[in-house]
């Protein structure tokens, strides 16, 4: 394909440099934004009187046919186009002749490129916010199920408290709050436009910057040229509120395996989000839930390398810049798909309380409030403490648990001690009396629900 370049050069590279310097094969995903992109600036072009209506509608006609036959896969995107812009400007021109030559006009690839790139991932975060949302919900839906459901809730991976799993869940359900608040600030920036900054100085011709930036749903300009050709702060925004959101889904994941396993065996994952092994019959792996944790590092990676790309950059394009793409289209398409994953896996998962509660009448999880009980008796909260400790090393000597220890036992520690206790360290009463705003209580957790369901529905 001829170089729709070529005069200060003859527009020929060797076959190897062409590949390294083409990005059709990637950028080729953004074909709907370039063409989109293209009718705003024709019908702008048409409006300063810098092309006739005529000539305008025309461009205008062509490149809807050049989409339609795009979509329906009548016409096939040529790989051995340079980028998708030249590309379907040279398709534009073979089907219209001279008057598609004319759509360059005023603008020139560097602000057509960050004009798609904006477009496209301006969509493709409206698409993660709203899967964003379906997860929240059934994170929601999931807590009210369990929000008496008790489990150990665990510091340094000991035993620490009770809690309820409904609580676990919300505790991620805040997570997502704040990633969601974090994609939606990140488009705000994104949603700038940069078309008509031109390759870096703006344009002789009396463009409307503001008139084609509102058909494309901008509600701002990029308001330095220099600036709107280089900026891609808006593609690190994106990856960092990308890497911190795969950091939580990578932290659920981790509990998420270790809950399932034989040793917790607090859930069961569906078979549809597991696999087996090849030589161990007995194996129920959760492979998905391993591979959201493991793509976490790969969307670090994707911002740390376009942080590394654009670190020395000069003003205003640079080559370099075409590394982009690759990069944030690798960390939208991987954040989508663990988010396509995850929302079914915890919707299907089996809950299993039996074992949660067995597991949290194990670990001696209510000596906190065997030492608020003693508190409440008037004794130093350290002094409570020492006693409290005594007792559960006196319940590990004798293989039982506070909830069974004989009174006389209790006495024998601390006289202050009488039969009331028992109702304080049942593990209900233990939960249930976490009333504080954000607590573990039944009462808690449903204020929690209630408030995502909220945020949600705003």
């Amino acid at each position: 394909m001829a170089k729709m370049w070529a005069g200060r050069t003859a527009g020929e590279t060797d076959r190897v440099a062409d590949d390294f310097n083409s990005s059709i094969r990637f950028d080729c995903r953004m074909y709907k934004e370039d063409i989109t992109g293209s009718m705003a600036h024709a019908a702008m072009l048409a409006k300063q009187g810098i092309l006739t209506q005529t000539e305008a509608n025309t461009l205008i006609d062509g490149l809807s046919g050049i989409l339609a036959d795009l979509e329906s896969g009548a016409l096939a995107i040529d790989p051995a186009a340079e980028d998708i812009h030249m590309f379907v400007e040279q398709v534009l021109t073979e089907r219209l002749g001279d008057v598609g030559k004319k759509l360059h006009t005023a603008r020139s690839r560097n602000d057509q490129v960050a004009l798609d790139l904006r477009m496209h991932l301006r969509a493709e975060t409206d698409g993660i916010m709203e899967s964003l949302r379906e997860l929240l919900e059934v994170l929601s839906d999931r807590a009210a199920e369990h929000e008496g459901t008790i489990m150990p809730g665990y510091t340094h991976l000991q035993r620490a408290q009770p809690i309820t799993f409904g609580h676990w869940l919300m505790a991620y359900a805040m997570m997502l709050l704040r990633d969601l608040d974090r994609f939606s600030d990140a488009r705000v920036r994104m949603n700038v436009s940069p078309i008509g900054c031109c390759a870096l100085a703006g344009t002789t011709y009396n463009t409307d910057r503001r008139f084609e930036a509102e058909r494309l749903g901008f509600p701002e300009i990029a308001r330095n040229s220099l600036d709107g050709v280089s900026d891609r702060d808006f593609c690190l925004e994106f990856m960092s509120s990308s890497s911190i959101l795969m950091m939580h889904l990578s932290r659920m994941a981790e509990e998420l395996i270790l809950y399932s396993s034989w040793e917790f065996a607090f859930i069961e994952l569906a078979d549809a989000y597991t696999t087996g092994s090849s030589i161990m019959p007995q194996k129920k792996n959760s492979d998905m839930a391993e591979l959201i944790r493991g793509k976490t590092g790969r969307v670090y990676g994707d911002l740390m390398a376009l942080l590394t790309t654009l670190k020395g950059l000069p003003l205003a394009y640079n080559k370099d810049m075409q590394e982009d793409k690759e990069a944030v289209f690798d960390a939208v398409d991987t954040v989508k798909m663990c988010l396509a994953v995850l929302t079914p896996m915890l919707a299907t998962m089996t809950v299993k309380p039996e074992n949660m509660k067995k597991a949290a009448s194990g670990g001696f999880i209510n000596a906190t409030d065997l030492a608020d009980y003693l508190v409440g008796k008037g004794l130093p909260f350290r002094t409570a403490y020492k006693i409290s400790g005594e007792l559960v090393a006196h319940c590990i000597r004798e293989g039982t648990v506070l909830e069974k220890l004989p009174l006389e036992i209790y006495q024998a520690h601390c006289d202050r001690i009488g039969e009331d206790l028992y109702a304080v360290i049942d593990l209900e009463a233990c939960v249930n009396r976490r009333i504080s705003e954000g607590g573990t209580s039944r009462e808690s957790v449903r204020a929690q629900i209630a408030y995502v369901k909220e945020k949600l529905a705003q």
